[in-house]
């Protein structure tokens, strides 16, 4: 697989990362451990060098089971994880303190099964704890060599701004797909400016985008998008049309959906790397094979005018995960 480098920072990653949260956390029924790992070990096979974990997902889980899965391929990877909830859980809210982050730190290289922490993000930022002081802690950790780079996640141009002035950022991780495009109007320019690379989550549209689910569709227990208004059936009913433009370009492509909605974020920047995530192994295929696909200037500049002709409904979190977005 292509790589890419993220911003001017150095760190080399696959064209195209993983994010891991959906095998221990968010989607309703997680699957087995073993299922899970021989998930993971088919994404080194593919190529794919660029893992997203945090302490929240599980809370715990999913970073242990990383370490397990990744070991005996450790140092040819780039292996991402996150700190800034109170005990790594989300509905306890933020927690962005000094002493905490060194915790998380020394807790995550344990479940890691690792010696350094290759991308360390602050999860959200914490509004009582000053940015400079958290990219500062970083910053120590980085000299320790505990940590490598420094990250942030749904961070606004202000708080990007002052923690670069510290440490250096390497990478922002925020929402970022055909049908949430918010950071191109004040954030992909910040980043630009300041040489930092760009890390998308959700850019399949949290499976909206694949075409594979519709009015009918009925998640999972304890799946989050039940609570998600953008997911609600009248929402999608309204968005469909977004997934049917996709598909007749799919279609003349002889690719799918979810590799053209790949391949458009892949033609915005070359220092951005989406991270989608799975459970199924031939979906991990699928989305890898995004990288062959090439969507010429005419075929982009098709996209965008139907973009621009679409009106997406329904907010992307429900009011739990709005208080957590601080701009």
């Amino acid at each position: 697989m292509q790589k890419r480098q993220l911003g001017k920072s150095g760190l080399e990653v696959s064209a195209l990362g993983l994010g891991c949260m959906g095998l221990s956390f968010a989607y309703g029924e997680q699957p087995e451990k073993k299922d899970a790992i021989a998930l993971l070990r088919k994404a080194v096979e593919l190529g794919i060098t660029f893992f997203d974990t945090a302490e929240a997902y599980g809370p715990f889980s999913n970073e242990t089971l990383l370490g397990e899965a990744l070991a005996p391929v450790r140092d040819q990877l780039v292996i991402a994880t996150k700190f800034g909830f109170k005990g790594g859980v989300p509905a306890e809210g933020l927690d962005s303190r000094p002493q905490t982050i060194r915790a998380v730190a020394e807790a995550s290289l344990k479940r890691l099964n690792t010696d350094r922490i290759d991308l360390f993000y602050q999860h959200r930022v914490d509004p009582k704890v000053p940015m400079e002081e958290v990219a500062y802690t970083v910053g120590e950790l980085i000299k320790e060599g505990k940590v490598k780079h420094f990250g942030l996640s749904e961070a606004g141009a202000d708080a990007i701004r002052l923690a670069h002035a510290v440490q250096p950022v390497a990478a922002l991780q925020s929402e970022y797909s055909l049908w949430w495009r918010e950071p191109e109007q004040a954030i992909l320019p910040v980043l630009e400016e300041l040489g930092i690379g760009f890390v998308p989550f959700s850019p399949l549209g949290k499976g909206f985008l694949t075409g594979a689910i519709n009015t009918d569709t009925q998640f999972a227990v304890g799946d989050y998008r039940n609570s998600v208004p953008r997911f609600a059936a009248e929402a999608r009913a309204a968005n469909q049309a977004l997934v049917d433009r996709i598909r007749r370009i799919a279609e003349e492509k002889g690719a799918t959906n979810a590799q053209v909605a790949l391949a458009w974020i892949l033609a915005q920047k070359p220092w951005i790397t989406p991270i989608p995530g799975t459970t199924k192994v031939h979906r991990l295929e699928e989305n890898a094979k995004a990288t062959e696909v090439v969507l010429s200037s005419a075929e982009l500049s098709d996209i965008e005018a139907a973009l621009n002709g679409i009106d997406i409904q329904g907010e992307r979190y429900g009011v739990a995960g709005q208080k957590m977005i601080n701009r």
